[in-house]
């Protein structure tokens, strides 16, 4: 299906699958409530520290509590407050549980203070409701990535998690290849492709974001071109203009956040997976900032090694995390010893997150299965 970028503003709310958020207005912090004494059934919002939340418990709560974790929402982009219920919650709070997420106090791909956030709802909640039976992940896109940094680092917490279309493999392997990729293919085979500077993609008055709507137009008319990158990086033509908008949104955000040029292409050789002669020539060479190469590692980077189950669901064909990423953990898991806690589901659909209505209750009931009882 085609994704114009005259659609794009929605679209970078579904990568989020979507992202709810705090709103430009703070909320109040909720009040110091005494253990237990949210009513059954009940909802609050607010803020905890500046991160906004909502939790409800249905009439009919089984015991169990679902910890929810957004994707990727672009900075600037407004948000809601208070938190409203969405389908996510509905479908939840349908089958019993207890659902809670957190917006992140920060914007973009925010994947340290999420998990700073997340886990300070999570305590939160237990204060709340101490009769919680089992706690759950769940997280699309950006925070399926984040179930997986949490079961490494606060896995005993957590009965299980599910991954959904998350961006899975180790940091440095998925920006160098899957973002930094196609952005420096495309811009060999198209020159100026996205602007004139000295310093290329790192050049520090490179603009944080392009004019997509323009790349979706050239690739219209160089077809050519289209087809070269549609094969080398899986990602089909009628999906390239967004694809590579989006890949250089997240790259000067990334440079911005590890406070320079945090990735490393001098060794890779894209004339094995380029189907151009001279594209290793062509292609601009670029070497990391050691502090801001760190900085990736630090707060981006999976080990394999979850301390609770984990279950990956991907769709068959994705143009945002293509599914070699979506998949990776698993093969992560197994270098790394720790793939008994790790199963890959079937893929499903075609698109990011692009899931039917019962993928993810059916992955969940799955993945209760698996640990024992319901």
């Amino acid at each position: 299906m085609r994704l114009s970028l005259l659609r794009l503003l929605p679209v970078l709310f579904l990568l989020s699958a979507c992202a709810s958020g705090p709103s430009r207005v703070s909320a109040p912090e909720p009040a110091a409530l005494p253990a237990g004494n949210i009513a059954i059934p009940g909802e609050a919002t607010g803020t905890l520290g500046g991160a906004a939340f909502r939790f409800e418990v249905p009439a009919d709560w089984n015991g169990e509590l679902v910890m929810y974790l957004h994707g990727y929402e672009a900075r600037g982009m407004p948000r809601e407050v208070p938190l409203l219920q969405d389908d996510f919650d509905r479908a939840m709070l349908a089958q019993g549980f207890a659902v809670a997420r957190s917006a992140y106090r920060t914007q973009g791909w925010a994947v340290a203070e999420a998990l700073e956030d997340n886990e300070r709802l999570r305590q939160h909640m237990l204060r709340q409701l101490p009769d919680v039976k089992r706690t759950w992940l769940v997280g699309h896109s950006m925070g399926g990535h984040l179930v997986l940094a949490t079961l490494e680092r606060h896995g005993e917490a957590y009965a299980g998690g599910l991954s959904l279309c998350g961006a899975n493999a180790p940091a440095m392997e998925l920006m160098r290849d899957g973002m930094l990729g196609p952005l420096v293919v495309a811009e060999a085979l198209l020159p100026g492709l996205f602007g004139e500077f000295a310093g290329g993609l790192a050049d520090p008055e490179a603009p944080p974001g392009v004019d997509g709507a323009a790349i979706e137009t050239l690739m219209l008319r160089k077809p050519e071109v289209a087809e070269q990158l549609s094969k080398a990086f899986d990602i089909r033509k009628d999906d390239l203009g967004f694809a590579l908008f989006f890949r250089y949104l997240i790259l000067r955000e990334l440079i911005d956040r590890a406070g320079g040029f945090p990735l490393d292409n001098r060794e890779v050789r894209y004339g094995e997976f380029v189907d151009v002669p001279d594209i290793d020539a062509r292609v601009r060479r670029y070497s990391a900032d050691p502090v801001a190469a760190s900085y990736v590692q630090q707060h981006f980077d999976l080990r394999g090694r979850p301390d609770a189950p984990v279950m990956i669901l991907s769709n068959e064909y994705d143009p945002t995390v293509p599914a070699q990423y979506s998949g990776r953990y698993a093969e992560l898991a197994k270098d790394a010893g720790g793939s008994r806690r790790v199963r890959t589901l079937p893929p499903q659909g075609e698109g990011h997150c692009a899931f039917d209505s019962t993928a993810v209750d059916t992955a969940l009931t799955a993945l209760r299965e698996w640990v024992g009882g319901r």
